[in-house]
């Protein structure tokens, strides 16, 4: 087996030609944001997000040697993706810019697979160890930092002070002992808080957490129920995910790539697609449209929700129709539901004529309170 120090810097270069950004290793131990991890999650901030504070994965997020024992090294990578513009095209919704291509849960592990190929090659013997793409209980963003890879920003995002924070972690523990790099222990946010100002729905907590139960992202994917009235407006035109808070931060600004990984990269139909062609979508054309694409996380019935509220909030009297035949004959009530809710803020006679013909039809409960609540824009 080689030197330590040339193994590691094998992997690394391996690891960018594969595609990966930035490429450091830290040692296993006990992760020094546990206790306050273990707090947002008694406090209720995760939302209903109920993996997150299961036993026995909250605990394993201490140490991941509690994950895997023989874990002696831990390689943390970043997988960049497009830099989003300002720009919007009218009629069409916003989607956070990971989310313009190809699900990275489908396309980093095959990459995970062929480092650890090359690790075991370069060892000369099978090496022991666990992938992880935002699918694991660890806490990768502290690893990340302790791996030199970037500071934990004020909106909670991993920030790299050279590419910014418009990329994706990924991470594999490993039974070889590397030399561990140096951790990125300055905070270079210092007295800015932009991204605080500009959030939407002031989700972003002063410990460098978040309020899920408010954050756009949260609420346009990990949420499947209604979303709350008293946040709708401010969702503005995101229909799956936010970069707000990103988009504002300075670092980004000044040095985030605008091009990242092309698998991450759109071929124009997501970013420009209609809302009222997402409106009208089957359950067949969602699958087709988004298959292998990080959407159909949120299902149809989500992103129907989602691209709803964001008709109403663009409050285009032209939406009417197509949200009036989904309140009348969408199958899904939560679609129905937020149909309502926007046909209440378009407002005008169309938008009436179609409350009150769901009104005499709707045997839904949930719907017929939206619909009442979506009359009385008219009084």
């Amino acid at each position: 087996m080689m030197e330590e120090q040339q193994l590691a810097n094998n992997i690394k270069q391996e690891a960018l030609r594969l595609g990966f950004s930035l490429a450091g290793i830290c040692a296993p131990g006990e992760m020094g944001s546990y206790g306050q991890y273990q707090a947002w999650v008694e406090a209720g901030l995760h939302a209903d997000m109920d993996y997150l504070a299961r036993s026995p994965q909250r605990e394993r997020r201490r140490d991941v040697r509690e994950i895997m024992p023989e874990c002696r090294s831990v390689l943390v990578l970043a997988a960049p993706y497009d830099r989003p513009g300002t720009d919007t095209v009218k009629g069409a919704g916003l989607t956070a810019a990971y989310a313009w291509g190809q699900d990275y849960h489908d396309v980093l592990p095959e990459r995970l697979d062929a480092i650890v190929a090359f690790i075991e090659e370069l060892a000369g013997r099978s090496v022991a160890h666990r992938s992880y793409t935002d699918t694991g209980p660890i806490l990768e963003r502290e690893l990340a930092q302790r791996a030199g890879l970037g500071w934990i920003g004020k909106n909670s995002m991993l920030i790299n002070p050279k590419q910014g924070s418009y990329f994706l972690l990924a991470e594999i523990l490993l039974d070889i002992e590397l030399p561990a790099d140096n951790p990125l222990s300055a905070d270079h946010c210092g007295t800015c808080t932009k991204c605080i100002d500009a959030c939407p729905t002031d989700c972003i907590l002063p410990e460098r957490t978040l309020d899920a139960e408010r954050c756009i992202s949260y609420l346009t994917i990990e949420n499947k129920a209604e979303i709350p009235i008293e946040l709708r407006d401010q969702i503005g035109d995101w229909i799956f995910g936010c970069d707000i808070c990103q988009q504002v931060c300075p670092w980004n600004e000044r040095f985030a790539p605008e091009s990242g990984d092309a698998l991450f990269r759109t071929d124009g139909d997501i970013v420009a697609f209609g809302l009222g062609d997402h409106m009208t979508m089957d359950a067949t054309e969602f699958a087709s449209r988004f298959k292998g694409r990080p959407q159909k996380r949120a299902k149809r019935r989500g992103l129907l929700r989602n691209v709803a509220v964001a008709m109403g909030n663009q409050g285009d009297s032209e939406s009417a129709s197509v949200l009036g035949q989904a309140i009348l004959n969408d199958e899904d009530a939560l679609v129905r539901a937020h149909s309502a809710w926007a046909l209440g803020q378009i407002a005008g006679d169309e938008a009436r004529h179609f409350l009150e013909a769901a009104k005499r039809t709707e045997k839904n409960g949930t719907v017929l309170t939206e619909i009442e609540l979506a009359l009385k824009e008219f009084i």
